[in-house]
């Protein structure tokens, strides 16, 4: 089929990744002119072949660990090569999750553009100019100088910067186009959004209580200093020391979406209790995830 919506994760985020090819399904009318794939970090070994390795990161130099929350963010470049460089495909994170049909995006007219995206919100778009590419529109034929596993190695080579690669700033500008912002809507609900994006992860409603198993930026052009402190932090206490937990969503009706899809997974058999027990136990999943289902209200139809 040539048009594809690509869900890219790792062990960590499968759970969310599961809801959200749920999601994609649930809410079209048009299941039978796409596919839905998601691509998972453990089909890829090169990704882990370069744990504890030093790379380039928003010119600073960082330690890649396969284990981190988002070790999956390389893998939204993989689409094209997985059409043979054809066809139409969308890209998303695992914390993004369709309330309309993305066959209207999929479908529609690029413009002569390679990619459509949205910028990113705060400093990094409004000071950076760094583009969202969480979600992505693709023309997998404009874009065959991506070849992943070659790209992602030049990391560890210094000859090419993380930051600038995720943010589409390696990408010729003139080739990149926008979407409105509700297909990749930043923790907000509204009437107008079509897909909502958890990108704060650390109010991700899956993920309240847990211990915080991200790593934050250590580069801030505002506060330089908070940087510093942020390095220190890493370097006398380990990746993760001292960042505490993630907290509750302030607003309740994105947890109750959420909930509301996974509740809809378990009956009908896409995410087992057995899975989500062992989800809990591992702490990719907040631990009162059945008190919250049980409390959540059906979604409408």
């Amino acid at each position: 089929m040539d048009h594809c919506v690509f869900i890219h994760t790792n062990h960590k985020q499968i759970v969310g990744a599961l809801v959200a090819q749920y999601a994609l399904r649930r809410n079209s009318r048009n299941n039978d002119k796409f596919d839905v794939r998601i691509i998972h970090t453990e089909d890829y070994p090169f990704l882990k072949a370069r744990e504890g390795q030093e790379y380039l990161r928003d010119g600073v130099k960082r330690v890649w660990l396969y284990d981190d929350l988002q070790s999956f963010t390389p893998l939204r470049f993989m689409p094209p090569e997985l059409m043979g460089y054809q066809g139409r495909a969308v890209v998303i994170d695992p914390d993004i999750f369709a309330v309309s049909d993305v066959w209207e995006l999929l479908s529609r007219d690029m413009q002569g553009k390679a990619i459509l995206c949205r910028m990113r919100a705060g400093p990094k778009g409004f000071i950076d100019r760094c583009l969202a590419s969480s979600v992505m529109l693709l023309d997998c034929a404009k874009l065959t100088h991506w070849r992943v596993e070659e790209q992602f190695n030049e990391l560890f080579e210094f000859k090419r910067d993380y930051s600038r690669w995720i943010c589409l700033k390696l990408e010729p500008r003139e080739s990149i186009g926008f979407f409105e912002d509700e297909w990749n809507d930043f923790d907000r609900l509204t009437p107008a959004t079509k897909m909502l994006h958890n990108t704060r992860r650390l109010t991700q409603p899956w993920k309240t209580g847990l211990p915080i198993d991200w790593r934050p930026a250590e580069r801030f052009r505002l506060f330089p200093p908070l940087g510093w402190l942020m390095r220190a932090r890493r370097k006398l206490f380990g990746e993760y020391a001292l960042l505490g937990r993630y907290r509750p969503h302030p607003d309740p009706r994105q947890e109750q979406l959420f909930f509301g899809l996974l509740k809809e997974c378990l009956e009908q058999g896409i995410v087992s209790e057995e899975m989500l027990r062992e989800e809990m136990r591992r702490n990719h999943v907040r631990h009162d995830a059945f008190e919250v289902l049980e409390r959540t209200p059906p979604l409408a139809a």
